[in-house]
């Protein structure tokens, strides 16, 4: 059975002990975010499990940090004083965000409760020069800052997605299949020493789960998986409200799954593998032999084959059966995939995204919807849900400012693990929220 009812929020708790009071403090902070109404100290006290007394110590720290703010009062029930409510300052931190997609790069700046304040589009370059791309991504992330009116003191970090396959130790893009030029190129640190500012870098697609986790509302809570359409497919996961990454960071390299024994051969000198089925050059092409579309466009150029990728689509909207069999066969290759992935994992949803969602929505969700129907193999357990993004197609560079709010402001349960010593060196990694 497929359904819409989505689960409660998981709050982490904490801990009484006084050595990891910064902790603490990022469970309260989180808490507060992922409430869906303001909160009393009261109930934050009874989400998180922490004593009134650390509650009380820890609001005011992060009141006097700007991080969150008083919001009014609970209407008073007779029994006492109305209960001070508390929410997130906006305006107290900003993350910027930049997804590296081989058809577009998108820049952003969020808000510390997620929302998008500035936003700049523009076509990766062709010549996928990385040093002339790097140096235009450095300039937009200034143009950003600025329309933000963010202040530079509150603007915690860079994140960056990129296509896989990367090495997040050195910062590297290390041999993306769609960014020919893009071979061990270092971008963490190019970025970094542009714009002055700490960069992170992680695969977009990791990026997008983390950001439906954190600004995703009731579509990020549980255990999903996101589902990305470009230029390339992949998945992002969250397991139990946690992004997973794997030993490498490389989690959601899924492009070689084999969806179609008698499909087109890939790089990789297989056949039928998912990621070469899902390109749009593929499915431009099968529209060309199937006299759909005009022949002579040029499978080599992105743009030409981006215009003809959404001509095809339109044609399927409008109803014309041949261009509705390939984007319909399309999306049940997609469904093959989800259906493995959900069933290994025992996930709640998927959430489909990436720039081509919105163009494929109208076909993919009641597809894919009524493929898991048959597929889900423990529904008669719990329901799985099909739902697509609801940032929009900037959900990457979304992810990517995300990782860093994340990051920096999300409760990090290993250094309940470690010892003074290597706690005080695992805070250090991260922006304090004792400011």
């Amino acid at each position: 059975m497929v359904s819409t009812e989505q689960p409660p929020a998981v709050v982490r708790r904490g801990t009484n002990l006084d050595r990891v009071g910064g902790f603490n403090d990022t469970v309260v902070l989180d808490a507060i975010r992922r409430a869906d109404q303001r909160l009393s100290r009261v109930e934050i006290a009874a989400a998180t499990g922490l004593s009134g007394q650390a509650i009380s110590n820890i609001t005011r720290r992060l009141l006097v940090a700007g991080l969150v703010r008083e919001a009014g009062r609970q209407k008073s029930t007779g029994l006492g004083k109305p209960r001070t409510l508390l929410e997130l300052e906006p305006t107290g931190q900003y993350a910027v965000g930049v997804h590296l997609d081989p058809a577009v790069v998108t820049v952003v700046i969020l808000d510390l409760t997620g929302q998008v304040v500035a936003r700049r589009r523009a076509e990766t370059p062709a010549t996928d020069d990385p040093g002339l791309l790097i140096a235009g991504i450095a300039a937009t992330v200034e143009e950003v800052i600025a329309e933000a009116s963010a202040p530079r003191e509150r603007v915690v970090g860079v994140g960056i997605a990129a296509p896989g396959p990367i090495d997040v130790e050195r910062g590297v893009v290390v041999n993306p299949p769609n960014l020919a030029a893009w071979h061990l190129v270092p971008l963490r640190d190019a970025l970094r020493e542009r714009t002055g500012l700490p960069v992170l870098l992680d695969k977009d697609v990791t990026a997008a789960a983390s950001a439906e986790k954190w600004a995703g509302g009731s579509n990020g809570r549980g255990s999903f998986v996101f589902f990305y359409l470009g230029t390339g497919v992949g998945a992002g996961l969250v397991i139990g409200d946690e992004v997973v990454r794997g030993s490498s960071s490389n989690v959601g390299e899924i492009g070689h799954v084999i969806v179609d024994p008698d499909g087109p051969i890939c790089y990789c000198g297989r056949r039928g593998c998912v990621g070469e089925a899902s390109q749009p050059r593929f499915l431009v092409q099968q529209a060309m032999q199937a006299g759909i579309l005009a022949q002579g466009i040029d499978l080599d150029d992105r743009r030409a084959v981006d215009g003809a990728f959404a001509a095809l689509c339109s044609q399927a909207g409008e109803g014309v059966e041949a261009a509705r069999e390939i984007i319909t066969a399309f999306a049940a290759r997609i469904a093959k995939v989800v259906e493995d992935i959900a069933n290994l994992l025992d996930l709640e949803r998927v959430v489909f995204g990436g720039p081509h969602w919105d163009q494929l929505a109208p076909f993919f969700g009641e597809f894919v919807r009524a493929a898991m129907v048959e597929r889900f193999l423990v529904r008669s357990v719990h329901p799985f849900v099909v739902t697509g993004t609801a940032l929009g197609a900037d959900v990457g560079a979304v992810g990517a400012a995300s990782l860093v709010l994340d990051h920096t402001f999300s409760p990090n349960p290993s250094v309940l693990l470690l010892g003074p010593a290597e706690s005080a060196l695992a805070a250090a990694q991260v922006v304090s929220v004792e400011r």
